[in-house]
């Protein structure tokens, strides 16, 4: 490969890691917390007007839960976000009766132990099946807080194909548990809204009738679920009873209430069974006292989480063969079949030079290999230092990211013919190749490792996982089966005659299929400039796409001759520096982002930096690490830290108190937690002059804190 020499050094400066994979079809997720399953029930097939569902299954460990649709005074709904084929449209979460989860004086509803949210698929008359397969194809991003005394939002990538001919009924008993587990109508056959059944105002409470229960229910002590948050004091003491038919209750309003609804749709429960209705709101709201502060923080909470996967469990040996089928596929992907192919037709050129093709398989091997050592090592290295960071890591640099950008530009304006390195550079430079053929086809394997850097295969997520927490030297073994599996393609065709022979003569056809290789390598192009996009935004990707058409103009006027040649390189060189100097800050600028303020005045944002200056100072600091979305956070927020005596205690002492908010990602927060050992929140430090931090417990108490800020 003509090019191959010249792009090595710029391989290994951008070489990073590869992304996660995710398999073809992948219906569960399991963390330390939860088991998530995509499950589908078609009992009458995949028709129009037929009953189709799918859902997610929630399986949590003892203690820890999940949310309803109201989540309470904190926490997040599980979301569930669909790609569907056309004509086919996914309805809302038939959410089942959830349960009270009470926490000092505060409240949320949610999930324990097994639930399946279920979601009903509309099929119309334009669906029309693969003519392939003849599956619906259904992929969800499911994203969900799961929280215990600590809360840590988690996420998950699902696909499902369902049969559209066949029916689909194995979880059936699971979907009959959660349809006779959703609320009914408490008339049956009402839209909603029952006469007479009605929420009036109270001075600061809400007077709630409810007409048409059940005869079977008088006389019960139902639950109260209201659908709008930020209405009702969830964890505050109400009382109930029975007029007759009609059952009442007297629900204190919060005093932080956020909305003023017309309608209030509620859910009353009893037995695990649920009845539904919605209230008219009789009478006018008091005014608003403070305005809400949570929900878009929350949305944002999963869709920046930074948790990690967590890794397959799987032993080494399986590690090892997932890893080299990996290798295998990835020769497939976009950014590498066709580095590989071109250099696999070139065996037509010398048919019959079986010395040589070994020796270039070999070298090409051991170039591949030594790449995925290097970086294994570097990864390996990086983390024994304290990085947090795993397989993919250096995807997250959007320089790194341009660099790549720039690399497989040069790549596909080659393949293309737009320019051949042997026209630009000296003769005693461009000749190297045929003098050297060793160390042409050994950099070819670094360049190959290089442009697959962005690419990911099925079986390689699982190995990779293991591989960044076993001892280096296994570790590093799976890094070498990945690499082996990806060259031994061209290994064991520089090893098989029958290849050369098996591929046509050479002829025009070549440089067609050249050619055409070139526009992969433009796809992934495209898909780095995206990817560069999210992390910069907009005005990022826009300089970066700037800068690669300078770039390729510049390499264009390469290829002219004579005065034309001069002047139109050096008129592209300008343009280069021009467009680099106007907008090169843009591409490595993060995209913009909502400042976050303290939340009172006496507390500080945190960093980093500040609470080192101010213990060195001799000023001891107290942290509190928290989330909007993290009810112990909340609890502890609204109790033992707006204590009177505690804040007294804080101010006698001295100290200096700092909020690091982890709503949004920040890695500068989870490098933080990870260092104290923890991987959520909530988190109590305390950092004096001359000694070890002190962590306190998730749930503080007065006295807890006195006795910890008080001085020796």
């Amino acid at each position: 490969m003509k090019f191959s020499r010249i792009l090595a050094a710029l391989a290994f400066a951008v070489l990073p890691c590869l992304s996660w994979s995710q398999g073809a079809d992948k219906t569960l997720v399991s963390t330390e917390r939860v088991r998530a399953e995509l499950m589908a029930h078609a009992p009458e097939g995949v028709q129009p007007g037929k009953p189709v569902w799918v859902g997610l299954q929630l399986t949590h460990q003892p203690q820890w839960h999940t949310y309803w649709k109201n989540s309470g005074d904190s926490g997040l709904p599980t979301q569930l976000t669909w790609t569907l084929p056309a004509g086919v449209v996914a309805g809302d979460i038939a959410w089942p009766v959830p349960k009270k989860i009470p926490i000092g004086s505060l409240a949320n509803y949610g999930y324990e132990g097994t639930v399946l949210l279920p979601v009903p698929l509309t099929i119309t008359r334009d669906f029309k099946p693969s003519l392939l397969s003849g599956d619906l194809d259904i992929q969800l991003r499911a994203d969900w807080l799961v929280c215990k005394k600590e809360c840590i939002p988690e996420q998950g990538e699902f696909r499902l194909k369902i049969p559209v001919q066949s029916t689909t009924a194995m979880h059936g008993q699971a979907f009959d548990a959660a349809f006779a587990a959703q609320p009914k109508p408490v008339l049956p056959g009402t839209a909603g809204i029952v006469p007479d059944s009605t929420a009036r105002i109270d001075g600061d409470a809400l007077e709630v009738t409810v007409q048409g229960l059940p005869v079977n229910l008088r006389g019960k002590t139902l639950d109260f679920y209201p659908e709008t948050g930020e209405v009702i004091d969830n964890g505050a003491r109400w009382t109930q009873s029975w007029n007759g038919g009609a059952w009442t209750a007297r629900v204190p309003l919060s005093a932080q209430r956020a909305a003023s609804p017309g309608v209030m749709p509620v859910v009353l429960g009893s037995g695990g069974q649920g009845w539904r209705t919605e209230l008219k709101v009789v009478g006018n709201w008091p005014a608003i006292v403070l305005p809400a502060a949570l929900s878009p923080e929350l949305q944002q909470a999963l869709r920046d989480n930074a948790a990690k996967p967590p890794a397959a469990s799987v032993g080494l040996a399986a590690a090892l063969l997932g890893a080299l089928l990996g290798g295998l596929i990835l020769n497939l992907m976009p950014c590498v079949f066709p580095v590989l192919a071109i250099k696999v037709v070139g065996f037509t050129r010398h048919a019959d030079d079986r010395r040589g093709h070994r020796t270039s398989g070999l070298a090409y091997t051991a170039g591949v290999l030594v790449s995925f050592a290097a970086l294994g090592g570097l990864m390996l290295a990086l983390r024994a230092a304290g990085e947090q960071l795993g397989w993919g890591f250096q995807l997250q640099s959007p320089a790194v990211v341009a660099a790549l950008a720039a690399l497989f530009t040069l790549i596909a304006l080659n393949f293309a013919g737009v320019f051949e390195f042997r026209s630009l550079l000296p003769s005693r430079v461009a000749t190297l190749e045929a003098r050297h053929p060793v160390l042409n086809a050994f950099l070819t394997g670094v360049l190959a490792v290089a442009v697959a850097s962005p690419c990911s295969a099925p079986f390689m997520g699982a190995s990779l996982g293991l591989a960044i927490s076993l001892p280096a030297p296994q570790a590093v073994a799976i890094f070498l089966a990945l690499g082996l599996g990806m060259a031994l393609p061209y290994l064991a065709a520089s090893w098989v005659p029958a290849v050369a022979r098996w591929l046509p003569r050479p002829g025009a056809w070549m440089e067609i299929f050249r050619r055409l290789m070139a526009f992969p390598m433009f796809a992934t192009v495209a898909w780095l400039v995206w990817v560069l996009g999210q992390q910069s935004g907009v005005d990022g990707a826009g300089a970066l796409l700037a800068l690669l058409v300078a770039m390729s103009m510049v390499v264009w006027a390469l290829t002219l001759r004579g005065r034309a040649r001069i002047a139109l390189s050096l008129l592209a060189l300008a343009g280069v520096l021009g467009v680099a100097w106007a907008t090169g800050g843009a591409i490595t600028r993060p995209a913009p982002a909502a400042a976050v303020a303290a939340a009172q005045d006496r507390w500080q944002p945190w960093s980093a930096q500040r609470v080192q200056e101010l213990v060195a100072s001799g000023q001891p600091v107290f942290v509190d690490f928290t989330a909007a979305w993290c009810v112990t956070c909340q609890y502890n927020k609204k109790t033992t830290l707006g204590d009177r005596e505690v804040l007294e205690a804080f101010d006698a002492a001295k100290f200096t108190l700092m909020r690091a908010d982890w709503t949004r990602r920040d890695p500068a927060i989870t490098t933080a937690l990870a260092e104290l050992g923890r991987s959520g929140v909530p988190v109590y430090v305390i950092y004096r002059p001359g000694r070890p931090p002190v962590v306190l417990s998730e749930v503080l108490g007065v006295d807890e804190v006195r006795a910890a800020i008080s001085p020796l």
